[in-house]
């Protein structure tokens, strides 16, 4: 099985087009204002815009307004929605373009549940609860946690870097992972180095 890689946060062209030829199969822009990794949308359109082809871009929203979305995704024209926050099901499915629900795993969750709830999702993204943020904190869940099976591909979040993606992988093999902390020399550039390593990981988990 290949399981895709998602490099987010993205803030300039540099880290995009690295992460591009070093193999993701998808970037993360973050439309979050008080986010360190927050990205205007007319800027994530001017490295979209100049990134080669076959490379998913991911939009990336908190409880986002209909209108912030709407824009958004006018002017980046990206290819996916990523939702972090309490929107619903008819919230996240009204724009005509895919969407990825992210869920806070804590060990009371229900993931068949919310596979359920959000059945009109392309994938379930699983990222650590936090009080103080909705992803990015660059802490791990409990891999118990993540049902073998279920509906909806699963893409896990949270924590992975290139040490700790192999231990992942053996204990479960998901659609996806993403990776922001993980592979970065700050909040808002990426490590290359990282980036390779983080890639090769996964590619090797999963000959």
């Amino acid at each position: 099985m290949i399981v895709k890689i998602k490099i987010c946060g993205i803030t300039n062209f540099e880290d995009a087009l690295n992460a591009s030829r070093l193999g993701a199969d998808a970037l993360g822009f973050v439309f979050v204002e008080n986010s360190p990794r927050y990205i205007k949308p007319h800027d994530a359109a001017h490295i979209i815009n100049k990134l080669p082809p076959f490379i998913n871009k991911v939009g990336l929203f908190v409880d986002p307004s209909k209108q912030e979305v709407e824009d958004a995704a006018r002017i980046a024209n990206f290819d996916l929605l990523q939702f972090h926050g309490d929107e619903s099901e008819g919230f996240c499915n009204q724009f005509n373009l895919p969407y990825i629900k992210a869920i806070s795993v804590k060990t009371d969750v229900n993931l068949l549940e919310y596979s359920r709830q959000y059945a009109s999702a392309s994938a379930l993204l699983l990222d650590a609860y936090s009080e103080e943020a909705r992803g990015g904190t660059g802490k791990t869940f409990d891999w118990n946690l993540i049902p073998k099976e279920g509906s909806i591909p699963l893409i896990v979040a949270g924590g992975l870097n290139n040490e700790n993606i192999a231990d992942l992988l053996r204990q479960v093999m998901p659609y996806a992972v993403d990776v922001s902390g993980g592979v970065e020399i700050s909040k808002r550039q990426k490590d290359c180095k990282k980036m390779e390593d983080f890639i090769l990981g996964v590619r090797n988990a999963t000959l």
